[in-house]
């Protein structure tokens, strides 16, 4: 008796499978229940021994939230557009189980908000390939993940969602070195003043209201 497909794609189906099993298994404290993805439901994720950047997010924001991103649906398939390295799509089952981290209370529109959802990831979707922002600056030629979907709510709306804050209110003091190494600046020359949108003040936008939450 054959317990294991023999074809390629079979065998991936399969794994898939066994994976979804092993999480719901292993964690089931953590799953309330099952996600069914909206378009312009915006996730947010930890990324537990991240880069060094993830980190200072983290920890600089006093928040478990360094990655998000909107779940949209291209060709029959459920992604998320997000910007890491450039702005692209990533499969969400593979945004949701990457390095493990599955640390992500998840956020649709409320109700008077979701008519605005087309318009939000067209806005989006403008800024496929643009390059990440390691100086989280607010510009819109280089984009980082909160302020892809800040601006995507701004083409939409007319209106920001959340709240800017400066850098110099977060306590970014223990990161000061990971903080010049991507701004290229001397430890005199740091932008405290500068605004920025963080996953932690995005999440906390009155425009947005939780709709599943894995528990951690």
């Amino acid at each position: 008796m054959r317990w294991l497909p023999n074809t390629r794609g079979g065998k991936i189906r399969a794994g898939i499978l066994i994976t979804i099993f092993l999480v719901l298994a292993l964690r089931p404290v953590a799953v309330r229940g099952f996600y069914v993805p909206q378009e312009g439901d915006v996730v947010f994720q930890s990324l537990p021994g991240g880069s060094d950047l993830m980190v200072t997010i983290e920890g600089a924001t006093h928040s478990p939230f360094s990655r998000c991103g909107a779940v949209v649906k291209k060709d029959g398939r459920w992604m998320v557009i997000e910007a890491i390295g450039e702005v692209h799509f990533t499969p969400l089952f593979e945004w949701i189980v990457v390095a493990g981290a599955i640390t992500w209370p998840l956020t649709g529109l409320n109700r008077s908000s979701r008519r605005k959802i087309p318009a939000m990831i067209t806005g989006m979707e403008k800024r496929l390939g643009r390059p990440y922002d390691y100086r989280y600056e607010l510009g819109d030629d280089r984009v980082y993940c909160s302020s892809l979907v800040y601006k995507g709510w701004q083409v939409a709306t007319g209106k920001p969602p959340g709240h800017l804050v400066r850098l110099g209110d977060l306590d970014w003091k223990p990161y000061r070195v990971v903080i010049q190494k991507y701004d290229e600046c001397g430890p005199d020359d740091l932008p405290l003043d500068r605004l920025m949108i963080t996953p932690r003040d995005l999440a906390q936008a009155p425009e947005l209201e939780q709709v599943f939450d894995c528990g951690y």
